[in-house]
Order: C-alpha cells, then sequence, then structure tokens
C-alpha cells in the first residue's frame, strides 16, 4: 500500500495586497449579497465573475421553502455567465458573504462541494483555470484555480 497525499494551496491577503480589478470583483460580490433571498437561513452570499472578454456577471444565493430548489450565489453567478456567453472563460471568481445578523463575515467563505463541483466543470469547459477570491473582513484567500482548493476533482476520472 502506498499513501498519496494532496495539498491545497490558499494565499491568504489583505484587500491593500490585491489588484484594482480583485478588489473591485470583490465589492461587486459584497453588493451582491443585498440581492439574496435568503428568508429561511438570513445567510446572504453574494459571487461577482469577470470574464475573459471583460464582462462582469453577478449572482446571490436563491433560497426556497422546498431547500432542494434554491440555488447558491456561485452558480447562479456561474450559470448567468455561461448562458450569455457560453464560450467565454470565466477568468476570476469573487465570493462574500454576510452571517445571520446582516455583517460581513470575518473569514472567508469557502464554496460548497456542489458549487466547487460547478467550478471544476467551469474550468474544464474552458480548459483554463479561474482565479478564486474568498472574502472576509479579516483577510481574504486567494485560489488560483479550483483544483488547487479541490486537487482530486470528479472530472478528471470522466475524461
Amino acid at each position: 500500500m502506498r499513501e498519496l497525499e494532496l495539498k491545497s494551496v490558499i494565499k491568504v491577503c489583505n484587500m491593500d495586497e490585491l489588484s484594482a480589478e480583485e478588489k473591485h470583483l470583490i465589492e461587486l460580490a459584497i453588493e451582491a449579497t443585498s440581492r439574496s433571498y435568503a428568508p429561511y437561513s438570513k445567510f446572504h452570499v453574494g459571487a461577482a465573475v469577470r470574464l475573459d472578454n471583460g464582462e462582469e456577471i453577478i449572482g446571490c444565493n436563491q433560497e426556497n421553502a422546498a431547500y432542494p430548489s434554491g440555488l447558491c450565489a456561485e452558480r447562479t453567478a456561474l450559470f448567468a455567465a455561461g448562458v450569455q456567453y457560453p464560450d467565454v472563460p470565466v477568468r476570476m471568481l469573487a465570493i462574500a458573504a454576510r452571517g445571520t445578523h446582516g455583517e460581513l463575515e470575518d473569514e472567508p467563505v469557502p464554496p460548497c462541494g456542489s458549487c466547487r463541483q460547478v467550478m471544476v466543470e467551469t474550468e474544464t469547459r474552458a480548459n483554463a483555470p479561474m482565479r478564486i477570491l474568498l472574502y472576509g473582513k479579516k483577510y481574504v484567500y486567494v485560489i488560483d484555480g479550483i483544483r488547487k482548493l479541490m486537487p482530486l476533482t470528479f472530472s478528471e476520472f470522466q475524461r
């Protein structure tokens, strides 16, 4: 038997260490939290994507009394990008969240497993990694491609 060690590579930055483009995308994600529909969890998440062509698209979580019918912010943004610009790679994705008291989260909030899988498929479809920015008031996680966050992906076994 042998052991396989997989690592996640995440940079921890302050806002002042980010580029103007990265800060702007985070600001869009923060603004998108106000558009969230989260009457059940009171957890408001916003996402913003920047495409290779410079277009920016936002998304936010949309809850439903029938819980499986809701959708996360990351997926609403990525799916909207895929519908509007099906052949344009996503270059960057920013995510921000407001907790149950309405305040922005101190710590970055990571995407759920379903959103991670959609990110894998988005990168696979475009054959290009996307930079992922997870915002927290204290610091920002910067991840250069979903495979740095999730090194063992489902799609790699399907090709």
